[in-house]
């Protein structure tokens, strides 16, 4: 079951030396599994600011680029949370949201991607979102009540799909490779409901 969230792919690059490197780094300065999974969810969160809150004019790709850049959006941070974990033996994926671009609807909406991770310690899923926190924004580490980025408002027609994708949706791939700027970046399709593995509400 776990295999696939512990595969390589091009969007998820951990053996990159960069990735290497840092999944060193982490690993040294941890005392236990957890500890490491909370250091490298919160470097992500903290250290790597999202592109759109800084204006971002390059465009990261990949895990291994948002490392590089040190920027990224939420599809991105998200591949990086999740290889810096499965570089370490620890299985990952990635979750999906529909959200409003804005404040309502009128603009339209935008998939956010925060990270699921298997905790081998307690045997379940927990999921955490390293978008990185604002005034409007406060995600945190824990490993029973989810503490996410952004709250669910049924009101617009958001979607939490709480799926377990084991990588970066290929439609927001696509769209990583032929955007000139971040903050062109839009989203005009759902995602499947329930795909792969649903992240169940315990």
């Amino acid at each position: 079951m776990f295999e696939e969230y512990l595969r390589e792919t091009p969007s998820i690059n951990f053996s990159h030396p960069l990735i290497e490197a840092k999944i060193k780094e982490l690993r040294e300065k941890s005392y236990s599994q957890i500890d490491y999974i909370k250091s490298a969810y919160e470097f992500v969160r903290d250290e790597i600011p999202h592109s759109w809150d800084i204006k971002a004019k390059v465009v990261s790709k990949n895990a291994a680029e948002v490392l590089k850049n040190k920027t990224g959006i939420c599809w991105t941070k998200s591949c990086l949370l999740t290889a810096l974990l499965r570089g370490n033996g620890i299985p990952a994926g990635i979750s999906y949201q529909k959200l409003t671009r804005g404040d309502d609807d009128g603009d339209g909406y935008i998939i956010h991607a925060l990270n699921t991770v298997y905790v081998p310690e307690l045997q379940k899923w927990i999921r955490l979102d390293a978008r990185g926190n604002k005034s409007t924004v406060h995600a945190e580490f824990s490993l029973e009540e989810e503490k996410l980025a952004f709250p669910i408002r049924p009101q617009y027609a958001e979607i939490d799909y709480r799926d377990n994708n084991s990588d970066l949706d290929e439609r927001l791939v696509k769209i990583l490779n032929e955007v000139d700027a971040v903050m062109n970046i839009r989203t005009d399709f759902e995602l499947k409901q329930g795909s792969v593995y649903e992240i169940s509400n315990r």
